[in-house]
């Protein structure tokens, strides 16, 4: 598609398009709304706390708009190099958007994080919105304090509240950001849901369903890379990818008794990864133990981070 033809999309309206960066604390529902308003799955979504690593864009049409939707790691206190390299890379997306929206689940409040969040987002020039999450669980009077407190921290544009997991409110978010973004011409095609290559979704697919298998077992410490990628002349795709643990015992974990854990995986990663190739997939999973990964500036750079110092 053209410059030209994108200017002229949705029937012939001068389009707008622009980046919108996601930030807040872990577990806030970042991922769940994103998937949410580009209507697709593009970001994996997981109890783990931490499971978004690196700036993930979802992109959503909403009329003559094109709304590039970055979902950012989750904003905490860092502890290890992995974790500063996720908190940085949050806050360089940031400073990067035309739209920055802050995402406070409803039901937590202003406690940790989420305070400290807003102390940082003082020093981001951008307009910034206000989205509370998960508004259902929580009584009016309770979400207009809420409110009323960040508002008082922060100069917010508007304030919205909605329920990522059902969609409430999320028609009038995309309204707003339609017309908050800039004129001016497309920067996907009209088809394209992401800017990761498949061979990286795969990976991140395969990650959620091992940490939606194993969240209260496996430790934070493992990493997914797709290793192989053969398409076949019978219209499949065969698929290597291999899941690095940092310890024997983790292997373990991994594999499960008698290998069922890794079955499960396999199964459940290979069904998703299919339907949004459209095509069949052969998944073949591995797991080999790769010490202090962490700290292994290749590996940061399969996740699209920079290397702490």
């Amino acid at each position: 598609m053209t410059d030209k033809e994108i200017d002229t999309a949705a029937g012939g309206a001068q389009t707008r398009s622009g980046f919108v960066a996601l930030i807040g604390a872990t577990n806030a529902g970042k991922s769940t709304l994103v998937n949410r308003l580009v209507g697709a799955k593009v970001s994996i979504v997981s109890h783990k706390v931490q499971t978004t690593r690196a700036i993930i864009r979802g992109i959503g049409i909403h009329g003559n708009a094109q709304i590039v939707f970055m979902d950012t790691p989750g904003i905490f206190k860092p502890r290890r190099r992995l974790d500063r390299a996720m908190v940085t890379t949050a806050w360089g997306g940031a400073k990067d958007a035309d739209v920055v929206m802050l995402l406070i689940d409803s039901e937590r409040g202003l406690k940790g994080d989420a305070e400290a969040i807003l102390e940082g987002l003082k020093e981001v020039p951008q307009p910034k919105i206000l989205v509370l999450n998960k508004v259902d669980r929580v009584r009016p009077e309770e979400l207009l304090k809420l409110a009323a407190a960040a508002n008082e921290a922060v100069a917010f544009e508007r304030t919205f509240m909605i329920s990522a997991l059902n969609g409430s409110g999320c028609d009038d978010l995309m309204d707003y950001l339609a017309k908050a973004l800039p004129e001016g011409p497309w920067y996907y095609p009209e088809d394209q849901i992401s800017d990761l290559p498949m061979r990286q979704l795969a990976a991140e697919i395969t990650r959620e369903k091992l940490f939606l298998r194993l969240h209260q077992e496996l430790p934070y410490a493992s990493h997914v890379e797709t290793e192989k990628w053969e398409e076949r002349k019978d219209g499949s795709v065969r698929i290597e990818q291999v899941i690095y643990v940092e310890r024997e015992s983790q292997k373990k974990i991994a594999l499960g008794k008698g290998g069922e854990a890794i079955k499960a995986i396999s199964t459940a990663a290979r069904k998703e990864i299919s339907e949004i190739l459209e095509q069949p997939v052969h998944l073949f999973l591995f797991v080999k133990v790769r010490e202090n990964w962490g700290d292994d500036p290749e590996r940061f750079r399969e996740m699209g981070l920079d290397f702490p110092r």
